[in-house]
Order: C-alpha cells, then structure tokens, then sequence
C-alpha cells in the first residue's frame, strides 16, 4: 500500500497550522521589520496577514472543490497542468530543505551558548538526528511533537500579550500608559508611507508556513474539510498573534532601542523589569526553532513523496515503511540538512550563504502560482457550471487580482529594497534551474518512454 496514514488528528491539525506561522521570524526576525519601518510595521503585518489569509482562503475552496488533490503544490499542477506541478513542487522543497539545516543551526547556536564545551555543529547534527527519529517513527509521532511545541509558542504569546498590554494600559507601569511610544519617536511612520511597503516584503517570510496544514492534512481522516476550516480561521491567529504582539512591542519600548538580531519580546520584558527575560526567550525561542524544524522536515519529506507519486522523483522514494511512512524521503532529507550544516560551519558566507539567498522569494512565487491556479480553477468550474463549494474566496475576482497583484508589487520591491535584491537575483536562477530540469524530464519521457526510470508517474498518484 502506497498510500499514507490517517492518523493525524483535528487537535494536531490545529497546532500544526498555528505552528507554521510562529517561529523564529517572530520571536527575533521581527527585530529586522521594526527597525527599518518603526511602530508602522504594525500596517506591514496587516498588509501581509491580509495576503496571507486570502491565499489560505483560496487553499480553502479549492481543496473543497478538488478533493483528489491533498498536497499544496499539487493545487498548481491541478490549474496551471503539469509543469507546474513539478516547478512548484521543487521550489517549495527546495525552500524547506534550506530551512532545516537552517534552523539546526540556530538550535544549536542557542545550546551551545548554555554547553560551551560542545561544538555547536556536533550540537546541529544531534538535533538533526533527533528529528530524523521522530519523522521516522509516525506522522502521529510529528502531529504530537508539533502539538505540544506549538502549545507552548501559543502560551508564551498569550503570556507576553497579556503582560504587555497591561503595562502599555499603564496597569503595571510606575509611569502610566506607554501608547506615547508609537508617535514620539519620529512619528508613527518615520520613514514614510514607502517604508510600510516595503516592510511587507520581509514580514512575508515570516508568515510564510501557514500551508503546512494542507501537507499535514493529507494524512488526516477528512482533509478537504480540515484545510477549509483551518484557511478561514488563520487570520485570528495572525491578527493575535503578530499583530497584537508587535503592536504592544513598539507601545512599551521606544522602537529606536530595537537592535536587528536580538529578540524585541526579551527587551520588552526587560523594560518591564522582568528578570527572567532573557533566559525565558532563549527557551522560547529553542521551543519555536525546534517545533520550525521539525514541520520544515516534515513537509520536505511529504513533498518529496508527492512529487515520486507523480513521477517527478525517483519511484523509489515512495515506498513506506509498516507504519506509512516514507522512510527514504525522511533518510534522504535528514542526509541533506546534516549536509547543509557542515557547508555552514566549513563556509558559513559561501555555500550554504548562497543556499539561502536562493530561496529568498520562492515563497513569493509559489503562492503566485497558486492563486493563478485557483483563478483557473474558480473560471472553469463556472463554465461548466458546477455547483460552488461552500467555502469560497470573498469578492472573486477582484481579491484573486488583488493578490497576484500584491505578489508581484512584493517582488519588485524586493529589486529595490536594501539587501533583498540579490535574494531576488539568485532565487530567479533557482527558478531557471527548476525549470530546465523539467524541461530535460519531459524530453526523457518523450524519447525513452515508460522505460525512463523515475519518470513515469505511479497509479496511486491519482488518488493523492
């Protein structure tokens, strides 16, 4: 049997989907977005959660629409056709099998700063062999690893919440409201309404990972039904927690005071004379750096087994073991993190440096395929008349412009905004690379047939 377990529950589900989008992209990365807009990075996050949600809404109504597709690249193949599907299936890989060495990384950076003694790229690859083990044990072993780290991320934002506002309200504060914060230190929008913009490009990373639910739902009991509600529900969870926490970031520190790199939610806390800061965010900040790479592992490892189904992979990663899992896809993913690391402690601004620029607007352009694709689908599902699904995209087809738009205007502000416009560069050549790859497959399989190793898609891949 080829086909995965159903053993994910709706519980996992959700924290899977709350996980995606909480990581180290908010607990540190959102240092990067305060500092170069200012207490109007607040509009930023609304701007790109507002993306976000229209995308997850798509994701949505198509999955609804076109139950047989469980996988999120396949909704590209499923509207665009098969080039698609291939193109958007290896970029996505490729984008997720650079945040698990990444992501290792930044684990070990953390325990090596509390085991000095231990390299931190031994400490790395122990991390990587953990979560190696974990994948290979059940999808239900990843459901309840990423169950409980992402609880612990959501307690931990609810806590800073609460303390902050109450702080902010001037509840626990010696001086009284802190909302002066968000106007006196050069206005509201010290760098202008372009700034606001331009902080969307990089707040997009960080809220990139909410698609994981529609990997994850492939091996749950009712997956269409699981992504339409989940979809419609992810902006509750960005207003809350990005937007509601960086909001109370910038009105209880003065947003000058941020430094790029250093986590805004300890400087908070510190300037709320907590003590414990710093120690707590380093735990929190593992807690989420852990819960990223044990999803990131997860859906290379899936995604790699979706594209073997649909012959866009060597067969052999489809076979599973006794508990459905599919062991050399998790093997092979576990080999390149441990691969990626050792490039980064042998040349941290070489290789593995260029890794990570080259999948700096993959993201970007995946979801841009996938909202042309739910275009596509939405026109020729009403030509032929087909009854609507009950989930379905608000103000079709102005938002599906809206967003293809906002993607695009995303990509061209990266060309123009500091250090993000040789990101755009070398991701385009992964694009390019990609795509002559599918160029040369789809010669083997017109010159050498069903004979071509690897090439020709398995029958089980219809009913993915």
């Amino acid at each position: 049997m080829r086909e995965l377990s159903r053993s994910l529950k709706p519980r996992h589900l959700e924290m899977i989907s709350i996980g995606g989008i909480i990581g180290a992209g908010l607990f540190v990365g959102s240092s990067a977005s305060i500092a170069a807009v200012g207490p109007a990075v607040v509009l930023s996050y609304l701007i790109t959660g507002t993306l976000v949600l229209l995308v997850m809404r798509m994701l949505g109504e198509m999955s609804l629409a076109t139950p047989h597709v469980r996988s999120f690249t396949e909704f590209a193949r499923a509207g665009l056709g098969p080039w698609a599907g291939f193109i958007a299936g290896w970029l996505y890989w490729y984008f997720w099998i650079v945040v698990v060495p990444a992501e290792a990384i930044a684990g070990a950076n953390i325990l090596h700063a509390w085991m000095p003694h231990v390299p931190a790229g031994v400490l790395g690859c122990v991390l990587m062999t953990l979560m190696t083990g974990v994948n290979l044990m059940s999808a239900r072993s990843y459901g309840e690893f990423e169950f409980w780290f992402a609880s612990i991320k959501v307690a931990a934002i609810i806590v800073f919440i609460a303390l902050a506002g109450a702080f902010a309200c001037g509840l626990t504060s010696a001086h009284g409201p802190t909302f002066a914060n968000l106007s006196a230190w050069g206005g509201f929008m010290p760098y202008g309404a372009v700034s606001v913009l331009a902080g969307a490009v990089t707040v997009f990373f960080s809220l990139t990972g909410a698609e994981i639910v529609t990997i994850a739902a492939a091996e749950s009991a009712a997956p269409s039904r699981a992504i339409a509600r989940l979809g419609s529900s992810i902006i509750v969870r960005i207003l809350l927690f990005y937007v509601g926490s960086v909001f109370f970031i910038v009105a209880v520190v003065p947003w000058r005071r941020i430094e790029i790199g250093q986590s805004p939610f300890a400087l908070a806390l510190a300037r709320m004379h907590f003590l414990w800061a710093g120690l707590a965010m380093d735990a929190i900040i593992l807690t989420a750096v852990l819960s990223c790479l044990n999803s990131a592992f997860y859906v290379c490892s899936r995604v790699l087994f979706v594209l073997a189904e649909r012959g866009d992979a060597p067969q052999g990663l489809i076979r599973l073991n006794a508990r459905r899992v599919p062991v050399r896809s998790v093997l092979l993913c576990g080999a390149a993190g441990i691969a990626g690391i050792l490039a980064a402690i042998q040349a941290p601004q070489g290789v593995f440096a260029f890794l990570v620029d080259a999948s700096g607007a993959l993201m970007v352009i995946i979801y841009g395929m996938i909202a042309l694709a739910h275009l596509r689908l939405r026109r020729a599902r009403e030509r032929a008349g087909t009854p609507p699904p009950r989930v379905q995209l608000w103000l079709f087809p102005w938002s599906s412009y809206v967003a293809i738009g906002a993607m695009a205007a995303i990509l061209i502000a990266m060309q123009f905004a500091p250090g993000l416009g040789r990101d755009l560069h070398v991701s385009l050549i992964s694009v390019g690379v990609v795509t002559l790859a599918y160029l040369i497959v789809r010669w083997r399989r017109a010159h050498i047939g069903p004979g071509g190793v690897g090439l020709v898609p398995d029958e089980s891949a219809r009913h993915l």
